[in-house]
């Protein structure tokens, strides 16, 4: 069995463990109603949207 000769620094191993904790940008998409961006699968905060119907009353 493969066993390390020398022990990996700390740099090392966060460096490795970072490299899977990258923060990433939410996805958006266009209100079909307005044309703002929305997070997809939500109600549009700008007009109060979602799927064609006024879900909340929006001044």
């Amino acid at each position: 069995m493969a066993v390390p000769k020398r022990k990996k620094g700390r740099a090392k191993t966060n460096s490795r463990r970072s490299a899977n904790s990258r923060l990433t940008v939410a996805p958006r998409s266009l209100c079909p109603q307005c044309g703002e961006a929305k997070l997809p699968h939500y109600v549009c905060p700008n007009c109060g949207t979602y799927k064609g119907r006024e879900v909340i009353i929006t001044e």
